[in-house]
């Protein structure tokens, strides 16, 4: 297997129609899900948790990575600072780890630059894989489409990180990425501009949400 050094995880090989999985996800719901829609092949000392591909990576936030603290963030910051990863984050949204949401939220796409794809649990965090997965393979990687593909998932990213901004929701989310297309944009947003845009109780939310410490 072509690997990097431990301080810059690199290209692994997949195979088409493969998943390459960490070895500690063996035996959890989330593999349990997978198996039987798509191959999953276990590799010991991977720092991303999946590889969709050779260049294409997950990174895995559980519940109780966030509820313990930051020490996920090594591992984001890793994948992200080797180039020749394309790394997504899909986090765990629940109840008990809700309230830690905004500042991965922040570290991952406004200080890294990151794909964040929230989810509910693991059942459908292996929905969600599996379907990346079937995107690639369906497009090979010298169809130029494939960079729609990217744009279109980095869109379908971003409207789902502005809705879980606190005073967006489903129904703001899309009037605000007309108006302010980046979340460098709307973050330096002031709060007339978004009261213009979602009336006055949340353009005051929003704006705190990007001016509080994180």
């Amino acid at each position: 297997m072509e690997r990097g050094p431990p301080d810059g995880p690199g290209p692994v090989h997949v195979p088409l129609g493969h998943i390459v999985a960490s070895e500690k996800w063996r035996g959890s719901q989330l593999a349990q899900e997978m198996q039987g829609k798509i191959k999953l092949i276990f590799e010991d000392g991977l720092t991303p948790d999946f590889y969709l591909s050779n260049r294409s990576c997950i990174l895995y936030v559980t519940e109780a990575d966030l509820v313990a603290g930051n020490g996920y963030r090594k591992r984001l910051v890793r994948v992200r600072n080797s180039s020749n990863l394309q790394g997504i984050v899909v986090v765990e949204k629940t109840r008990m780890s809700e309230q830690y949401f905004p500042a991965l939220q922040k570290f991952t796409v406004l200080d890294l630059g990151m794909v964040l794809l929230p989810v509910a649990n693991q059942m459908e965090a292996s929905c969600l894989i599996v379907q990346l997965v079937q995107e690639q393979t369906r497009e090979p990687s010298k169809n130029p489409f494939l960079r729609k593909k990217r744009a279109l998932l980095s869109e379908l990213s971003l409207l789902r990180t502005v809705q879980q901004i606190p005073g967006v929701g489903k129904v703001k989310a899309p009037l605000l990425l007309q108006k302010f297309p980046s979340i460098q944009q709307l973050s330096n947003a002031s709060v007339q501009e978004l009261e213009q845009v979602v009336g006055q109780a949340a353009a005051q939310q929003i704006h705190a949400f990007f001016t509080q410490s994180g």
